[in-house]
């Protein structure tokens, strides 16, 4: 299995597991919390099928990448993202982050620059800002990810069940768009992640990351679910569409935060077509 290394941490490395399929302008796919890079399962085909190279890899502490105890912060996410496609030699670039992916993407663009990217994609994802301030009204309540981190701390495993009802909206597209296999499919990958990492991240999501937006001048898609209940609409995509004028905004009609499953169809039409339309 391929694995490039980021870092130390006393007699280890810290190495990031990573896939890199196909021919072509490459695509770099950028999961969310608490998953893997197997979360893309949906996308991979369709993008390998249209001619695109797809790397897709494990953000460290979860899947198969290490799990060191520190660096669970977006300068350090970002910076390993920049060491992989380095190390892969990576240019025309789009990145594509799902939830806190998104998170990877504006800063990668805001800190390192678009020197090896051309277009950027945001699905389900965290940024502008997502905690409410002075200067966020917008936000979410701090006591949300304050709960969120208590339930962690509490019972990681039963937690991780709740999570996953939501994420996919299981009490509505339960039995329709989603199933009791794919719910424990997910599980099975976030339980067997960091604990460390798992809670550290929930810190992480607050990152603010409105001057990351402001410099990103490249084409930017932004897809988001109406009834994301992770990261509502009104919060999050609506609001880092507008931070970047000439974005793109697809709203997904009835769509919930794990939107790149029940909805795999209309988003890979949607990136798909985003991507023809930027090419060259």
């Amino acid at each position: 299995m391929p694995y490039i290394s980021v870092g130390k941490e006393n007699s280890g490395e810290i190495d990031l597991y990573y896939e890199d399929h196909g021919e072509g302008t490459p695509v770099v796919l950028i999961h969310g919390w608490p998953l893997s890079g197997d979360a893309w399962e949906k996308q991979v085909p369709a993008l390998l099928g249209a001619g695109y190279r797809v790397i897709t890899y494990d953000r460290r502490g979860f899947g198969r990448s290490s799990k060191p105890v520190k660096g669970y912060d977006f300068d350090t996410f970002a910076q390993d993202l920049d060491k992989l496609m380095t190390a892969l030699n990576l240019n025309d670039v789009t990145l594509v982050g799902f939830s806190m992916g998104g998170g990877e993407v504006a800063r990668y663009l805001g800190t390192i620059g678009s020197r090896r990217v051309s277009k950027a994609v945001f699905i389900s994802a965290i940024p502008p800002y997502l905690i409410k301030t002075k200067d966020n009204p917008a936000g979410i309540d701090g006591s949300v990810f304050e709960g969120i981190k208590k339930g962690i701390v509490a019972d990681r495993p039963s937690f991780l069940t709740q999570f996953f009802h939501n994420f996919y909206n299981a009490d509505i597209l339960k039995g329709k768009l989603i199933s009791e296999e794919v719910m424990k499919l997910s599980w099975n990958t976030a339980v067997v992640a960091s604990p460390i990492g798992t809670l550290d991240c929930v810190t992480a999501w607050l990152t603010d990351f409105r001057k990351d937006l402001s410099k990103i001048t490249i084409p930017v898609l932004v897809v988001h679910g109406n009834a994301d209940r992770i990261c509502p609409l009104e919060s999050t995509g609506k609001r880092t569409h507008e931070a970047m004028p000439g974005s793109q905004l697809v709203v997904i009609e009835g769509g919930p935060h794990g939107l790149n499953w029940t909805h795999a169809e209309h988003l890979n039409k949607t990136l798909l077509a985003f991507l023809t339309k930027h090419s060259g």
